[in-house]
């Protein structure tokens, strides 16, 4: 018999609804059922790409005998973290408190008041490898809590004083622009100057790491942040941990040198990484960079988009049972697909070989050596050869669909959504790809139309139409921030209307009136602590991506609440940006904001002449991240207004912290505007 988690929407949960474990819910029923049995809860925390998930619930909740000893002894509550990311946020620090680690699946032991007192992350079903099997850590667990009283309540007091957020408070030196230099130089340092990257195995993208390198270079020229930032933005779209047939990035790399990925592929990596490919192209004009950007935004489009405009949360690791069994390939399947003289070519331009560098003798699919170079070698045009691996990868991709895919985790999360409508509206505005801004702007109404619950408040999760779980600061933030963009991308106001709501209702309901924003909105479901996170993880901090979108809204609307919430946000951490720049990138780059010299640019006209369209089209296309534009119904935002048309022609208006240079009326004039620094 199907256990509670039926009724839940989240696919990860529904993965366990036939479970013989007696699972319930996160919420207030499961605890108050702790309470009335006098049991501890069982808290397990997962995803639905997660491969070490599925190998514990397949060892150990499949399994019948101990799921019994789980019913027996817990309450056992199941979560989705990307549901949660309050309720996963808390128990992952104390189980690294606990452990010195962290990961998922998480297990945590619980008191019925929620606080945690024991816990780890995977556990056999037995005694293997130096780890005690999970049935032993289950009894271990129930007898401390029967029989320790004063143990386990002294180490939850002790958790929940460590969990609890910080008191911040604005330092007494200045905000200086230094800081960034400094965290910059930083990144800098810590490259991998042979395999790219920040330190060793495994390896994850950092995306803010890299984009702040590329802005610095962006507003001062330091080429040797440019230099860094490339470096790994080659090996990252020469390696295996992106998918060469059919474009986008898994996870990470389980080595340093890209080779073997991590094969999930989340939303949240694709939508943060295309941006960075895409400000790589804009400042270097090499098109290797807009390829990657736009390769990846096309796989996005067309295996992640759901009808209605919205975006699943991540594709699978797995199939048949096996990891990244899906997107390997071996010199027979080359050949079964590709023939013998196109197979010989694509073996050695992908680096696949008979011994391979996965299992059972599989190769990830990389580029070992840039496309030129194996030109030169075998004595062929460059662009003839690319032209034939388009063809090759095309013919991969064909042969790969047939193959049994990976699950999909089809629910739509808002905040993930936010980050990839951002990525399409940038990359189609900026590439003039229409198509991009279209899908954009149907993510954004779905959101809009199916993620608010009563009385607008945004909500985190839809599935099969229902969405539920009041939102949290990243929802927001996130979405706050990606409707500005699209808004600078249309020119269409009633995004950046939805935009000043959100950030309004933002700073109504997670603002910590000292110091920043808590991660949960004061209606909220209260949980043991209030959680406020700080730096990066897998997505941005919240607040951090909240103090950039308050600082856009400022500059288009010169109302200095916003621009007071984010000096209050980013000013008791503005010393750490130096010494943490890859947890707090985003929170640098709202530093570079506030210290930087903003440019508001202005374009009056019709949104639909030729000649307004010129002047936007050329703000658009390059990369200034100290920049925001306003366009469209000049009654609707605040910077357009007083700044009419000259002569009945489109004008734009290049203004500093709101003075404006002499309105100019042509492409040229314009780009001559933009191009001068301070």
């Amino acid at each position: 018999m199907a256990n509670r988690l039926a009724a839940e929407t989240s696919p990860y949960l529904q993965q366990h609804a036939d479970n013989p474990v007696d699972w319930w819910p996160w919420g207030d029923e499961a605890f108050a059922e702790a309470r009335r049995s006098d049991r501890p809860v069982l808290l397990s925390i997962g995803y639905s790409a997660c491969h070490w998930c599925h190998v514990m619930a397949h060892e150990s909740f499949e399994n019948p005998e101990i799921a019994a000893l789980m019913n027996e002894l817990f309450v056992n509550v199941k979560v989705d973290r990307e549901e949660r990311p309050d309720v996963d946020s808390i128990y992952m620090q104390a189980v690294q408190a606990m452990t010195g680690r962290g990961g998922w699946p998480m297990t945590m032991f619980l008191t019925p008041r929620g606080v945690p007192y024991f816990g780890g992350t995977y556990f056999p079903p037995e005694d293997r490898h130096g780890m005690r099997g999970f049935p032993h850590v289950l009894r271990a667990a129930a007898q401390a809590y029967r029989t320790q009283q004063d143990d386990v309540a002294r180490v939850g007091e002790q958790l929940r004083q460590a969990l609890t957020p910080p008191r911040l408070r604005a330092g007494e030196e200045p905000l200086d622009a230094a800081l960034v230099a400094q965290a910059v130089a930083a990144l800098v340092e810590m490259t991998d100057r042979r395999h790219g990257g920040f330190g060793g195995a495994p390896k994850f993208p950092h995306a803010a790491a890299l984009d702040l390198m590329l802005r610095h270079h962006a507003i001062t020229g330091d080429g040797a942040a440019l230099d860094a930032a490339l470096v790994t933005l080659d090996s990252m779209a020469r390696g295996g941990i992106y998918d060469h047939a059919g474009g986008g990035f898994h996870r990470y790399s389980v080595d340093a040198q890209w080779a073997v990925p991590h094969f999930e592929k989340m939303l949240y990596d694709n939508a943060q990484l295309a941006p960075v490919y895409l400000h790589a192209h804009q400042l270097t004009g090499d098109a290797r960079w807009r390829r990657v950007c736009e390769e990846t935004l096309d796989y996005v489009a067309r295996e992640m988009r759901l009808p209605g405009g919205g975006f699943a949360s991540t594709q699978d690791a797995d199939s048949e049972g096996e990891e990244g069994r899906f997107f390997v390939w071996t010199p027979e399947q080359l050949t079964a697909v590709l023939g013998e003289e196109d197979g010989a070519l694509a073996a050695r331009v992908f680096g696949v070989t008979a011994a391979g560098n996965f299992e059972h003798g599989a190769t990830v699919l990389s580029l070992p050596y840039p496309v030129e170079q194996v030109a030169q070698a075998l004595g062929v045009d460059a662009a003839e050869l690319q032209q034939r691996l388009d063809g090759i990868r095309a013919r991969l991709y064909a042969a790969r669909e047939q193959r049994v895919h990976p699950g999909r985790d089809d629910k739509v999360i808002t905040a993930w959504n936010a980050l990839m409508l951002a990525a399409f509206a940038e990359a189609g505005a900026a590439l003039d790809r229409d198509d991009y801004v279209a899908v954009a702007r149907d993510c954004a109404q779905f959101l809009l139309d199916n993620l608010r619950g009563d009385g607008g408040v945004l909500l985190r999760t839809w599935k099969d139409g229902r969405a539920k779980i009041t939102g949290f600061l990243e929802d927001a933030a996130f979405l706050t921030d990606a409707l500005l963009t699209l808004y600078a991308a249309t020119g269409e106001s009633q995004w950046f209307s939805e935009a000043q709501r959100l950030a309004g209702d933002m700073l109504e309901r997670f603002h910590d009136p000292v110091a920043g924003f808590y991660d949960t909105a004061l209606d909220a479901e209260p949980l043991l602590v209030r959680p406020k996170t700080l730096d990066d993880n897998a997505v941005p901090a919240g607040q951090s991506i909240a103090a950039v979108a308050l600082l856009r809204l400022h500059a288009l609307t010169g109302e200095e609440r916003w621009r007071r919430a984010t000096e209050a946000t980013v000013a008791p951490l503005a010393q750490a940006v130096a010494r943490s720049a890859l947890g707090l990138g985003n929170l640098a780059w709202a530093l570079q904001m506030l210290t930087g010299t903003m440019r508001e640019v202005a374009v009056s006209g019709d949104r639909n002449t030729d000649g307004t369209q010129a002047l936007v089209r050329t703000v658009q296309h390059g990369f200034d991240p100290l920049r925001v534009l306003a366009w469209g119904d000049p009654d609707a935002v605040p910077l357009l207004q007083d700044r009419p048309a000259v002569d009945g022609r489109a004008a734009a208006y290049v203004c500093r912290d709101f003075t404006c240079e002499r309105p100019v009326t042509t492409p040229e004039e314009l780009a001559a505007l933009l191009a001068a620094r301070d």
